[in-house]
Formats: C-alpha cells, structure tokens, sequence
C-alpha cells in the first residue's frame, strides 16, 4: 500500500526519471510482473505469460479539448521512455467525463501524438486504450470498497460538502452519512447506478480521515451521478467515476510500471497508493502495483495552455480555430510550420527535473532554425513590393522583353536539391526599404548616386525614383551596370557594399504571406489577476500580398522554404493551393522579438 520513502527522490544522473528507472530494472528480487496481452484484473493477468516490457509507460490525455505544446514533453517523456528501456508505451484516452469529451479531440490527438513520431503498436498489437472500457470494473472496485467499510454514500449538499472538509489550517468534519452500515451504502450506491436518484443528489465518497494534513485525503469522492452520453459508452451510465479515482485503476490494469505524471499530481499520489493498495488486497488488481513519479511541466512565454482560456480564443474568435499558427496547439503549430523534430528538439533541450520550468519562445523557434537550416530549400521573396525600373535595359539588350537567365543553389550546402531557375527583366521586384531616397548613416543599398548588387544578377546603380501626386514613392530608378553579371568573370570587377533580393515583375508569383508574431505581448499573459485578453498582440496576424520566384508556383502545402533575408515559411496546410499561394512566416532568421 506504500512506496519505499526514496522512490520519488531524484536519482544520481542528468534525468531523475531515467536513473529511476535503471535503478529498478537493475533490481533484483521483484515480484513476477505477467501480462495477458489486454487490460485486466488480477485474475486476468495472473492467467498470462511474463511481461515481456521491461517497462510500461502511458499517454492519458483526456479528450476534451487539442493537444498543446505543454502536452508535447509528457508524449516525448513517455514514449521516449519506453523506447529506450526496451518497454511499451500505452496511449490511453481518460475518457471519464461525458460532457466534455468528443470524438473529434479523440481523432485529433491520435493524430497528433503520429505527427510527432510516436507509435503505440509494438509487436503488430496496438497499446491504444480508453478508459470507458474499464467502466464495469471501476464500479466492481467500488462496490468493493463499499462492501470492505471503505466507501460510503454522502447526501450532504455541495455547500455542506465544502464547509464541512475545512482547509489547510483547520480539519474536516465526518459527514452525518459517513457512519452508515457498508450494507446500507451498497443499497445507495446501486440505487444510484440504477438511475433512481437526480444528478447531484449523492455521490460515493473513499473513507479515509477528514483530519488528514493532506487534503486530498479527506473522503475523496469517487463517483457522482451525471446524466450525459458519453462518445463511447452511450447512455449505458448514469455515474460517471472521477478521475482521481479512476486514474489510479487504469493503470493497474494496463500493468503500467511507471506512471508518469506532471507535479500537480503529487499530492495525490497518497491517494492513488491507497487506493491501488486496497484493491489488490482483496484480489482485485495484480502485484507489482505502479508507482507515480511526478516531473516538472514544461510552460511556453507569450502563450496560454489553459484548456478553459484556449477555448475562449477559439469561441470568441480571437483566432482563427484550434489549428490558428499563433496557437500553442500542437495542430496550429504545425500548422504554423514548425517541424515534430524541432518540437521533439526542443523538449529534448529542456530536461526533466521535479520543477516547472518557463521557457522562453525563442528557445522553440531557435530549435526550428537547427532544424531547417540544413535542409530547407532558399527562395526569394519580396513582402513589401516596390517597383525597380532599369532604365538602359533596352540600350543594353536591344529589346524591353529580353530576359537574362539567372540561376542560385537550391541548398547552398545540398547539392543534390540542384539548381532554382530565373529570369532577370527591365522591371523587377524589391523590398520597399531596400531604396531611401535620403540615406541614414551606414545605409547601403538603394539610394541616388549608389551602386549594389541585384543578388544572382547585375550591379546596378540609382538614379533616382519616381513619385505620384501625393508624393509617394511608386517605383525606383536605375542602371545596369554592364559586364557585372554573377557568375560572370566580370562580376567582381565593381566593388559595392550590399545585394539585395528581387523577383522578376514578368514572372513573379503573387502570393498571400501570413506574418505572425507572439499571440501576446507579455511573457506570462495569465499570471495574477489581470484580463490576459488585455495583452493580445494586435499585430500578431498580418496578411499582405507579395511576389516569390517562380520555383515557388506550384509546391506542395506543407512544404518548408527559407526565404533570403526574411526567415523561414511554410506553405499552409490549409488553404494553399496551386494558383493561389499561401505562405506563412514561421520566424525570422534570427531572433527579433523585442523583450
């Protein structure tokens, strides 16, 4: 009923959670764990062969809502785990509450705990597991507990309920039902199965002392009634356990060696002893038992992981959906374009200690630069257009629609991406703050009398721009500097300062790019008291329309790019299509968030 008073110590080793674990598979003298190949009871297991898994570890989310990034370190930690000590890993879905479970989060995670690279077959079986399925034998352990004086039916109202189980600096008060006959309580608790009392009427309560220092141990309540139907089990129940009390069984029951939970659940760990303790006293549950170790969760700077307040983004459409890229969901952030390595990456950097760590946003983002940089085909780009004119073209070529082919690595280190292919016009595409017509200190592209580069192309040099009625620049003026094309011997005959990027106007692709930035403009938006609507960045989202070369017309959605000078893009999974472009700025070169 009791774990040695060391087993939740950290362990000499960078990762207490893995020292834990060589310690006891280094064990000698533990009891036989067997394992019949499905979930079960003690009589179920007792009938199978050996566990074959060193060890056994679980995903359990609840599906009442999408993955985030918070949820990214326990799927990595788990499956990791078992991965790298020879065992299994379970994805269980702790499906225990009606109202607020559906289907659509139960595809959702499943897809998303692939889309990270993790697997819950082994051997050819699948380890994917709900606990609705072990309804019949969570109400058989109650009734147990019921039966052996353990459990009993408390009628007080909430309010009572609340009053009397006191705080941290006074004790609990025995409910007036807590002494009724554990033949008086099986009575009311069938009842209650039977649907013949109204939702809220009573619930089963553990009985264990409402004086414990730990509250958590004052009479927990184990069942509630509820009427709702549940996205699995129907209308079959009209009590529903809670999980704090079905948690504990389910993973006895998948055999589960090492649970792994995060560090609010440690002042339940208590419970989840006695509870597992007492069942396999009467026969219920198998010996090894599981045991709980707690690890610090991993919280993202700029962002909220509440499910209640990701919720409320989504319903009052301060997003666009669940898979919004500005979201720290795990489908808005692929969505967003970063990549499961760099996510895997960057949980891997963290570490795993027994305190919740905060950690900053660039960490993630300089975790998708490692991770594109090598592999990320480079394109042009221009965001902010602005028209260049080379006013001798036709002197120099003999015609206003001749082309100069001009061609740049895919990869600059990746041969084998081959070579991207362009043409070189009279007109062509630039930043707007590639020109100023007055130049500050140390600026060195486009301004009058100055000569740069056009990157892959021809040294030119300004000579002026033109401007409409209200005086705004509408396009830049200058020559080709002949003889100085790239690749050319003459190329670096002129010196100059700078090149800049450019897309052709004659065969430019036009494109939506989506410019996203931090969802707030504080580090924890939902620290203290205050409104953490209040702190939406409102230039988060930014749409304009922009030109790319022309490798850039047809790719497929989902495809990662660098674009020179600007960042890393990805082509979004949703609406991008052929003809009609849409990119979406992970983030930029380097880190430009102002603190």
């Amino acid at each position: 009923m009791s774990h040695p008073s060391d087993d939740n110590k950290p362990a000499p080793g960078n990762n207490f959670l893995r020292s834990i674990i060589e310690r006891d598979l280094a064990q000698t003298g533990q009891p036989e764990r067997h394992f019949a190949g499905t979930p079960g009871d003690a009589a179920h297991h007792a009938a199978g062969p050996l566990d074959a898994a060193k060890i056994r570890t679980r995903f359990p989310p609840e599906p009442n809502g999408y993955l985030h990034i918070g949820h990214a370190k326990s799927i990595c930690l788990n499956f990791g785990m078992a991965r790298d000590y020879g065992g299994i890993c379970h994805l269980r879905f702790d499906d225990t509450n009606p109202e607020k479970e559906e289907q659509e989060y139960v595809d959702a995670i499943q897809e998303m705990v692939a889309w990270l690279g993790w697997d819950w077959h082994s051997g050819g079986t699948s380890h994917l597991f709900f606990a609705s399925n072990y309804f019949d034998f969570m109400y058989r352990a109650a009734e147990h507990l019921v039966t052996a004086g353990l459990a009993y039916v408390d009628e007080q109202t909430p309010e009572e309920m609340r009053a009397n189980r006191g705080d941290f600096g006074r004790p609990g008060v025995n409910s007036p039902f807590r002494a009724r006959t554990p033949a008086e309580n099986l009575a009311r608790f069938r009842e209650m199965k039977d649907g013949q009392h109204a939702d809220g009427a009573m619930i089963l309560r553990a009985k264990i002392d409402m004086a414990a220092p730990n509250i958590n141990l004052r009479d927990p309540a184990l069942y509630r009634i509820r009427r709702a139907t549940h996205h699995n089990t129907g209308d079959q129940w009209c009590i529903y356990p809670m999980y704090t009390f079905a948690h504990p069984i389910e993973d006895a029951l998948e055999r589960i060696t090492h649970s792994l939970c995060t560090l609010e659940f440690e002042d339940q760990r208590p419970f989840y002893d006695w509870l597992l303790g007492h069942l396999a006293e009467g026969g219920l549950l198998a010996h090894p038992l599981p045991h709980q170790y707690e690890f610090g969760r991993l919280n993202l700077t700029y962002v909220v992981t509440s499910k209640r307040k990701l919720r409320q983004l989504v319903d009052e459409g301060h997003v666009d959906g669940w898979d919004d890229p500005r979201l720290p969901t795990l489908v808005g952030m692929r969505r967003r374009g970063y990549t499961a390595t760099s996510i895997r990456n960057m949980v891997e950097a963290t570490g795993v200690t027994k305190s919740n760590a905060w950690l900053d946003y660039s960490v993630m983002d300089g975790c998708l630069r490692a991770d594109l940089e090598g592999k990320a085909a480079r394109a042009c780009a221009v965001l902010d257009p602005l028209k260049l004119k080379l006013t001798n073209w036709v002197e120099l070529f003999g015609s206003s629609s001749h082309v100069e082919r001009s061609s740049a690595p895919a990869h600059p280190q990746l041969a084998e991406l081959g070579q991207r292919e362009f043409g070189l016009g009279h007109e062509v595409w630039i930043e707007r703050d590639d020109f100023m017509e007055v130049p500050v200190k140390g600026y060195h592209r486009l301004f009058p009398g100055n000569r740069t580069r056009l990157k892959y192309g021809y040294v030119i040099e300004c000579t002026g721009c033109e401007k409409d009625a209200e005086g705004q620049i509408t396009a830049v003026l200058a020559t080709v500097v002949p003889d100085t094309k790239s690749g050319t011997p003459g190329a670096d005959a002129v010196k100059v300062k700078s090149a800049i990027t450019w897309v052709s106007v004659h065969e430019a692709v036009e494109a939506e790019l989506r410019l996203y930035d931090r969802l707030f403009t504080i580090e924890q938006p939902d620290a203290g008291d205050g409104d953490y609507l209040s702190f939406i960045n409102p230039q988060s989202r930014r749409v304009v329309t922009g030109y790319l070369e022309p490798s850039l017309a047809k790719v497929p959605a989902g495809t990662h790019f660098q674009f020179e000078r600007h960042g890393y893009f990805v082509a979004d999974r949703v609406d991008h299509q052929a003809g009609k472009p849409v990119f979406n700025k992970i983030t930029g070169l380097k880190d430009g968030w102002s603190k």
